[in-house]
């Protein structure tokens, strides 16, 4: 797989947790600073990706352990149709939700060794930010934002998960576990301080949108 000059940036949590909120004000942060960014997010917008999230909806009834494997897919087809070319052109993507989704969520109900190893091949991010917010709270926003409770939204569940991201920390370089039980601009400056001190030398290194 052809290797860009750009900088992915993953942020990930439990469902409920800021992540979409998060990585679009992490994209208007870094575009205010003249950088090209492609925000994008998993399950993707591909017939897999519209699959995944029939089945998170319940509307199909996959197995657990087929459901990982079409994360697999869908993040494949995520990488060599759009994370790599915004890469090759310098670009920052910011993606909310990559591989340590699918191993912390998998990992309740499958082998997490051979959930490593159908993502091994993938692109490791240059930063992770897992944003760390209490199930409970995750679930009294989601309740509070829409209509419905999707496949894994379960208190018991997601507090496996949750461990399970926490003890993925070391799992790639550069990831960071912030507070997410904090106000939305807490969260946010939080994540710029650590991008801009942990990226900065290959942030600015760069090109320019023009």
């Amino acid at each position: 797989m052809t290797r860009g000059n750009g900088l992915l940036i993953v942020i990930e949590g439990l469902d409920g947790a800021g992540l979409s909120t998060q990585a679009a004000a992490l994209a208007e942060h870094l575009k205010g600073k003249n950088k090209r960014v492609m925000l994008t997010k998993e399950p993707t917008a591909s017939p897999i990706g519209k699959l995944i999230k029939s089945a998170l909806k319940r509307d199909y009834e996959f197995s657990l352990f087929a459901l990982q494997l079409l994360f697999a897919a869908d993040r494949a087809e995520h990488l060599e149709k759009e994370i790599e070319p915004a890469l090759s052109t310098d670009k920052i993507v910011i993606s909310d939700r990559y591989i340590l989704s699918s191993l912390a969520f998998g990992a309740v109900d499958n082998d997490i060794e051979f959930l490593k190893l159908i993502n091994s091949r993938f692109r490791r991010p240059d930063l992770t930010v897992i944003i760390d917010t209490p199930p409970r709270v995750c679930l009294e926003r989601i309740t509070r934002n829409r209509d419905n409770v999707e496949l894994f939204e379960e208190e018991k569940r997601l507090e496996k998960v949750r461990e399970q991201f926490l003890a993925l920390k070391s799992y790639f370089d550069n990831t960071f576990i912030l507070d997410g039980d904090r106000e939305k601009a807490e969260v946010s400056r939080e994540i710029r301080e650590v991008v801009e001190r942990t990226l900065v030398g290959s942030i600015y290194s760069l090109s320019e949108k023009h």
